[in-house]
């Protein structure tokens, strides 16, 4: 009988959204969750019966059961922060670990759907700056997952080698400007022989994708106030559209230079239903995000300080994104 080669997944288990993938044919490849999606929201919410939801399903789920649910909860790992809910007339407490260990089982369980066979070891990566008990609860995490964390590799690494930096022969200095869901990092690296070394990193953990929907949300809760009288903002079902068309708008903008937001039977008065139509540009969002993206280039200016680096000492630029 043929030896089955041992699968090693990489996993980016993000703030807002995670991901996984694995080396085939010699290069690295997305591995798509149970729903045909690239990212798993990482978010968790614990319902009154014995079920537990993780990823798209708990994040629409999340407002309707805004106590039951852990968004964000990375920001939280290597602290003795604790989340408690009542299940079945039941108080149970979860820690992060076993938080983000819910999302990597998804991970882990829908990899090995795609994959056909067990999953069983994972490399995650890691902000540059998480201290030692942040990475060892994100090694907790994996083991509680079932996964045994071969390596955590920082973020902005990893980036640079997605990117194949590592193969140039050259001695070079990288930034890495990382805009994720919910966490904004900026670090500089030093290549040389094929071995990254981080110089400087510098970071927000309340700064990130999040933010800019935010942004839209208000607009259209603001435009939509102005022309019905209607506010949504205490909406719970409405502000989930709003979120979703928030996100998709967004993410339209990044390749066109305008979106066109509907949102029909988005509630009812005394009139009849009502509908929300709007057309954002690429110009308003950047004036909406103006602030946002200050605040980035500041925690850059930063990083390049700390690494006792000038502009023109950067050859290349690493842009990671989330959603």
């Amino acid at each position: 009988m043929a030896e089955t080669k041992e699968r090693i997944i990489g996993i980016d288990l993000g703030t807002t959204n995670s991901c996984a993938a694995m080396v085939r044919g010699g290069r690295p490849e997305i591995i798509p969750n149970a729903e045909g999606e690239r990212v798993t929201p990482s978010v968790v919410v614990f319902s009154d019966n014995e079920e537990v939801l993780v990823g798209q399903l708990a994040k629409r789920q999340s407002l309707l059961s805004a106590d039951r649910a852990v968004l964000s909860v990375k920001r939280k790992m290597g602290t003795d922060w604790r989340f408690n809910v009542s299940r079945d007339g039941q108080q149970e407490e979860y820690t992060p670990e076993q938080v983000s260990a819910y999302v990597l089982q998804k991970i882990k369980r829908d990899a090995e759907d795609f994959l056909g066979g067990e999953v069983n070891k994972a490399v995650i990566t890691v902000p540059a700056y998480f201290n030692n008990l942040q990475r060892q609860a994100t090694k907790d995490a994996g083991k509680i997952a079932g996964l045994e964390v071969l390596r955590i590799i920082n973020e902005p690494t990893a980036a640079s080698l997605a990117y194949g930096l590592d193969r140039r022969q050259q001695e070079q200095t990288i930034l890495v400007y990382d805009f994720g869901g919910g966490t904004f990092d900026a670090s500089i690296l030093e290549l040389g022989e094929g071995v990254f070394e981080v110089v400087a990193s510098d970071g927000d953990t309340e700064l990130g994708g999040d933010d800019i929907d935010q942004r839209i949300m208000d607009w259209l809760v603001d435009e939509f106030r102005s022309e019905t009288g209607i506010d949504l903002s205490q909406d719970v079902a409405a502000l989930q559209r709003l979120r979703d068309a928030a996100e998709g708008a967004k993410k339209e903008l990044s390749s066109r230079m305008e979106a066109k937001i509907s949102l029909p039977y988005l509630t009812a008065d005394a009139t009849g239903p009502k509908h929300l139509e709007k057309t954002l540009t690429r110009a308003r969002l950047e004036g909406m995000i103006e602030d946002i993206i200050q605040r980035t280039m500041n925690i850059v200016d930063n990083t390049l300080e700390a690494g006792k680096k000038s502009p023109e000492d950067i050859h290349q630029v690493v842009l990671v994104g989330g959603s």
